[in-house]
């Protein structure tokens, strides 16, 4: 794994497994590197997956990730970076897990090399699907950043592991999107840049989320995206969408860009899973 202008001491921390995880943060306008671009030479090419939900990854969203894996017992890494690794988290986690015939894991940042014998390679690359957590996607993103763990997540996504998450989970695969992550307001938090364009989570479930995705959008401040509903998901193979997802009724997907300065939503009408 490359090591970074700065560089933190990476371990496995919490009750679990091992794995590892990585993200990116371009500059503003710029992509993230390689976004888009095939495996090297001599690399088999992989589908690469991801499934998001805006907000709600229980058992059902679960269930379809390990579905995706294409394996009878999938080996599945929760990384709660965004969370600060939150025990509650974790828990809720596992929980969701226990009626699934997955094999689950965690991988918390907050480690000592001590006790983390394991580099996020070794971990990260050892999975069929990696769940990232909500919380704060700015945090997440820097501490990714430091620990290389950005690479290693990139590695991933071209070796066909299935990502997925919701909230900062979500948030964290595109390119950019809204955030409240900093005081004050939502703004702009750009990402790993896996996914073209930009998002916004919790579409109905903040009231701030949908005015602030179309002022940005419409004054040119952020690229069209994909806005999710609480509950509602995308799955990604590449940078195309495969299937609109739901686990309840009335919760859905929009595409959302404008032209002169007017915004269009277009619904993406979801079919329920369980």
């Amino acid at each position: 794994m490359k090591r970074r202008e700065f560089v933190v001491s990476s371990a496995l921390g919490a009750a679990g497994a091992n794995l590892g995880f990585t993200s990116t943060i371009p500059d503003r306008g710029s992509p993230a590197p390689d976004a888009g671009m095939p495996p090297a030479a001599g690399v088999p090419a992989a589908t690469r997956k991801i499934l998001i939900a805006g907000g709600g990854y229980g058992t059902a969203f679960i269930r379809y990730l390990a579905e995706l894996t294409g394996k009878p017992r999938p080996k599945l890494c929760y990384l709660p970076t965004a969370s600060a690794d939150s025990a509650q988290g974790t828990i809720a986690w596992f929980r969701n897990c226990a009626p699934l015939d997955v094999e689950p894991h965690i991988q918390e940042s907050f480690i000592a090399s001590s006790e983390q014998k394991l580099g996020w390679d070794e971990v990260l690359l050892s999975m069929d699907g990696i769940v990232a957590s909500g919380g704060n996607t700015l945090n997440q993103q820097a501490i990714w950043r430091a620990q290389g763990i950005d690479d290693v997540l990139r590695q991933a996504w071209d070796r066909g592991i299935v990502l997925g998450g919701a909230s900062a989970g979500s948030l964290c695969w595109f390119e950019e999107g809204t955030t409240d992550s900093r005081p004050k307001e939502l703004t702009i938090v750009k990402c790993l840049g896996f996914l073209r364009g930009s998002h916004s989570p919790h579409y109905d479930g903040e009231a701030d989320r949908r005015p602030t995705y179309h002022r940005l959008i419409a004054s040119g401040a952020m690229k069209a995206g994909y806005a999710c509903d609480n509950d509602a998901g995308i799955y990604f193979e590449d940078n195309e969408v495969k299937r609109v997802v739901a686990t309840r009724d009335g919760a859905k997907v929009y595409y959302v860009s404008a032209s002169g300065g007017t915004v269009t939503e277009r619904v993406l009408e979801p079919e329920r899973i369980a």
